[in-house]
């Protein structure tokens, strides 16, 4: 299980994550969501010890990653599936990592034949596609039969096959009771992939709970009513009976309406007391995507001035019916200094936590996402995405 607790992290004046506590725990896939510059790849380098918290600590089985012995075996990772010497071929990429960490040469062959780079295996990696790339990446993540995965953007550069191909990896490795973490920014496979959503906006915390609850909390169902289009007085009349009645009555772009706060049957008996008829009488039901667009609006830093997301409803304000967010301040109520400051210090019982204690020097082994050759830990950020 991964454990982070009031998790920071400054770089000088600007903050990448601020006070962020969950849990991903075993036999489950969670989801790891959020917008551009949100905070997820620094706080998945805090979670493999890449970037050291400024406050908070994290750990995986209840130590950090840099006290587990042998951390190859215990833990895998693909965060930079580009982090690999252009020179050397899969296998002998693979093949120096398992030597490193104690891996007999045999599951190197394995693992490859898992990926489906069997055939590749003795090609130099720079001749490798983006996708190629992604399970090479893989295939070193679970190089040592970890029981905690940690995947960044696992199914990017993948065509469709290898994107089922994941999911259902995902899944399995989920039902051998691992913990699996993945971040991805396509909702349409988190929604097929995903058990539980961690979600956070500009380094906070704004969703942790199951998809289901999530879109649930996120969205609001409505009903879809369409009439006869060359008949406009029966569209108006229509809207008027059900506003008359306690209904909220929008307009869509395809001349359907949208009614919210009244049941379907509701809908149909008016209706017909009204002498309307209906072309269209259908429930519909937010999915991931929209209840993630709804959610985080207003973490978003980077949207073009031609997309208003018209077609969404505007996103529910606390002590509204439907109000899913925790009770804690959110991100875009923040002032703005510089790229992100985070809110004034409340009561935060881990903001004086001292850390767990000094972390030993790193072994010769760097874990998957960190390869030969790439930059060592330091105090500025990779990617804070």
């Amino acid at each position: 299980m991964i454990e982070a607790v009031g998790l920071t992290k400054r770089y000088g004046a600007k903050t990448a994550v601020y006070d962020l506590s969950f849990r991903v725990r075993p036999g489950v896939v969670t989801g790891f969501l959020g917008p551009n510059g949100s905070g997820k790849s620094t706080t998945m380098r805090m979670i493999l010890g890449l970037d050291q918290p400024s406050a908070g600590h994290v750990t995986i089985g209840g130590h950090p990653f840099r006290q587990l012995p042998n951390a190859p075996r215990q833990v895998g990772a693909l965060l930079d599936a580009k982090a690999v010497h252009g020179g050397r071929s899969a296998r002998s990429h693979l093949l120096s990592l398992a030597q490193l960490a104690g891996i007999p040469a045999q599951r190197v062959d394995e693992v490859l034949g898992v990926v489906g780079l069997q055939d590749v295996a003795r090609r130099r990696s720079k001749g490798f596609s983006l996708g190629m790339g992604q399970r090479l990446g893989i295939a070193a993540a679970l190089l040592g039969d970890p029981q905690v995965l940690l995947f960044d953007e696992p199914v990017n550069g993948l065509d469709p096959e290898g994107i089922l191909w994941v999911r259902n990896l995902m899944k399995k490795l989920a039902a051998e009771g691992r913990t699996v973490f993945v971040s991805s920014h396509l909702m349409s496979e988190m929604a097929l992939t995903a058990d539980h959503l961690i979600v956070i906006g500009r380094g906070q915390l704004l969703a942790d709970m199951s998809v289901k609850e999530f879109i649930s909390a996120n969205s609001a169902d409505f009903a879809r009513v369409r009439t006869p289009g060359t008949e406009p007085a029966q569209r108006e009349k229509l809207t008027a009976v059900l506003t008359e009645s306690g209904g909220q009555v929008l307009s869509e772009p395809d001349g359907a309406l949208r009614v919210t706060g009244l049941p379907l049957p509701r809908i149909s008996d008016l209706a017909h007391g009204a002498d309307v008829r209906l072309w269209e009488l259908s429930p519909h039901q937010a999915s991931l995507e929209e209840a993630y667009m709804r959610l985080t609006q207003g973490a978003v830093d980077y949207r073009s001035t031609d997309d208003r997301l018209a077609h969404l409803q505007p996103p529910l304000q606390p002590g509204q019916p439907g109000y899913g967010l925790p009770p804690q301040p959110v991100a875009q109520d923040v002032p703005q200094q510089g790229w992100y400051a985070p809110p004034p210090p409340g009561q935060n019982p881990y903001a004086t936590a001292p850390a767990p204690g000094p972390a030993p020097a790193p072994g010769p082994y760097a874990p998957p996402a960190e390869r030969p050759g790439t930059p060592q830990p330091s105090d500025t950020p990779k990617d804070a995405r």
